[in-house]
């Protein structure tokens, strides 16, 4: 939980300094599991909306949340987010949880987080850029993810096997854009895995900012 406090103190201290999503009423944390982000960002925000594909995990942080105000979790197996209407939350923020899935189904929970997210928002997603030259990234970024998924299973003992997808920063930019909105920048990530180099991507939605507004955040 402690982990889950410094990385959303860094994230919205980095929003403030970029001058976007100045707006602290709903956020949404997109792949809470047991809410160590979520319960973070009910420090900054009014409410927050944890989600996740994994009951076990929502029961865990429905434990751990109970105690938090404004915070509340629910269940989702779909491959979009309408159980939310569009322009519901001043932030999405995913961290590390876009990597475990095809690269496609990635994209559109992406086009999800803009439309969910209202004008002069943002979304904040930390996702592998691209692999590292080690012999397990190699592995990740050639082998077929069936042979993967063997290697984790009956190597390195995994009880399922697990995708580890790069979401480069030009393609989180194109898809951005595609929806309207726009990428503000990328930060590399240190700390999060000695085979990939990560990103943290911080996207605003809605109409930019004025060019005296962008030239205080710089």
């Amino acid at each position: 939980m402690a982990s889950g406090q410094a990385e959303i103190a860094a994230a919205l201290g980095r929003l403030d300094q970029l001058g976007i999503c100045p707006g602290r009423s709903a956020a949404l944390d997109f792949g809470c599991g047991v809410g160590r982000l979520t319960a973070a960002l009910s420090e900054y925000f009014d409410s927050v909306t944890g989600v996740d594909i994994a009951p076990s995990m929502l029961d865990m942080a429905r434990t751990l949340l109970a105690s938090q105000p404004g915070c509340r979790v629910v269940h989702n197996a779909r491959p979009d987010l309408r159980l939310f209407p569009a322009a519901s939350f001043d932030l999405v923020y995913s961290s590390l949880v876009l990597q475990h899935m095809p690269r496609a189904l990635a994209c559109g929970y992406l086009a999800e987080f803009v439309r969910v997210t209202r004008p002069g928002g943002a979304v904040v997603i930390v996702v592998p850029d691209a692999h590292k030259p080690t012999p397990r990234g190699a592995v990740y970024a050639l082998a077929p993810p069936r042979l993967t998924g063997f290697i984790q299973q009956t190597i390195f003992r995994y009880p399922a096997p697990m995708q580890m997808t790069t979401l480069p920063a030009r393609r989180v930019r194109r898809e951005a854009e595609r929806c309207g909105a726009r990428l503000v920048t990328s930060d590399s990530r240190s700390g999060a895995g000695q085979h990939w180099r990560m990103k943290c991507h911080f996207i605003a939605t809605g109409a930019p900012p004025a060019d005296s507004d962008l030239a205080g955040a710089r």
